[in-house]
């Protein structure tokens, strides 16, 4: 029997609204690996309110809390590193040794981010200079929900590269997950549902991207989209679509996932508030 996997949402984890499955296939000799569920509108439309419902208390906990919690995923992610390094090397025709060098780096980069949530404020944030007697600071906030097109190439190691950095940050996240490659994925959302993280700080997704994307890139209550996951044509309609509410976008470009990841991604959900207070005497 094959496994048929689930969507996992709000913490849950729910069957396609449609109840559509699509066989998800090895990548070098094409055998038959699993059942992955066929995300409609109706699930990104689910997942957006699951993500909305969690923002304020995920981006309300202190930035060490949320680290504490990313730190609990890494942990739980390597005691997995078997199942994941089997998905890895199906999904990306590696051999296990390389599969299992990419699951080393994807915790490693999990950690990564981690380390991360009490130090960006500090780099991004600061005192500005006027002319008056005032503090004049600028602190840096989560966007909101921002919906991330997983890469369609790099089925964890990408996948954790660009999931990682947007829930650091204090946003929450609806992940369409590779449409050829998923099941690292729906993996992932088994993690997070044992581990620390609130439900509805992330939710995945899987299916037909272009499906599922759409209705994401023109909902009036998702912030932000990363197109990571979508290319020419596609990456061009869901831009259009995401310009209706000033969505942030985040444009598909070829990266090396195995490269020093920067903070670039950190800062691409941030909104920066500043605040005026006189000085006292």
């Amino acid at each position: 029997m094959f496994k048929t996997y689930k969507l996992y949402v709000g913490g849950k984890f729910p069957r396609s609204e449609s109840g559509r499955v699509y066989e998800v296939t090895d990548s070098k000799s094409g055998a038959w690996l699993a059942n992955a569920p066929l995300s409609s509108r109706k699930d990104a439309r689910d997942a957006v309110v699951a993500a909305r419902k969690a923002v304020a208390g995920w981006s309300g906990a202190t930035a060490y809390n949320r680290g504490q919690v990313l730190y609990r995923v890494a942990e739980m992610l390597e005691g997995r590193r078997e199942q994941f390094a089997r998905e890895v090397a199906e999904a990306e025709g590696l051999s296990k040794a390389r599969a299992a060098a990419v699951v080393d780096a994807a915790v490693d980069r999990w950690v990564w981010y981690a380390g991360w949530t009490d130090k960006i404020t500090q780099v991004v944030g600061g005192a500005n200079p006027v002319a008056g007697p005032f503090f004049n600071l600028s602190t840096p906030e989560p966007a909101g929900v921002v919906a991330v097109l997983a890469p369609q190439d790099s089925s964890f190691l990408g996948l954790v590269s660009v999931v990682a950095p947007v829930i650091a940050t204090g946003n929450t996240a609806v992940v369409v997950a590779s449409e050829r490659a998923p099941l690292p994925a729906l993996s992932l959302g088994e993690v997070l549902a044992t581990s620390d993280v609130p439900g509805g700080v992330v939710n995945v997704l899987s299916g037909r991207t272009a499906e599922i994307a759409l209705p994401l890139a023109s909902h009036q209550d998702v912030n932000g989209i990363d197109l990571t996951g979508a290319a020419g044509e596609l990456a061009v309609e869901l831009e259009t679509a995401a310009a209706e509410n000033l969505k942030r976008v985040r444009r598909p470009s070829s990266e090396d996932w195995t490269a020093d990841p920067g903070i670039g991604r950190l800062t691409a959900w941030l909104e920066t508030k500043t605040v005026w207070h006189p000085i006292g005497v």
